[in-house]
């Protein structure tokens, strides 16, 4: 799995993810977060464009990630999720908890 991240203006960091959001790479998600949110960017977009798959550990990372980021006055949403990773979040009706947009602009406007 491939990580990156970008700091934008206003607290926001994008992190992208390729390859595979599992249960071997889900605590690097978590330390991506973390690590976004002690650098002072609290608002955090996931890129989940290249993920290729996403499990049950990806999806808990990212349920961590976003109380860690709401218990610093933030928020996590989604970026252009794959397909795999979009039917498992509607498979496990955690679209309505992970928005999902479009672009990180769309996500949010303020960046």
């Amino acid at each position: 799995m491939d990580i990156t991240v970008v700091h934008h203006p206003f607290g926001v960091a994008e992190v992208t993810v390729g390859g595979r959001l599992n249960m071997v790479t889900a605590a690097r998600m978590r330390e991506a977060i973390e690590q976004a949110v002690d650098a002072n960017h609290p608002n955090v977009a996931v890129d989940l464009s290249q993920v290729v798959f996403l499990d049950s550990s990806g999806l808990g990372a990212l349920v961590a990630g976003l109380k860690s980021v709401r218990a610093s006055g933030g928020d996590l949403r989604l970026v252009r999720p794959a397909e795999q990773a979009q039917l498992v979040l509607e498979l496990t009706n955690m679209g309505s908890v992970l928005k999902s947009f479009d672009s990180v602009g769309a996500a949010f406007p303020h960046a």
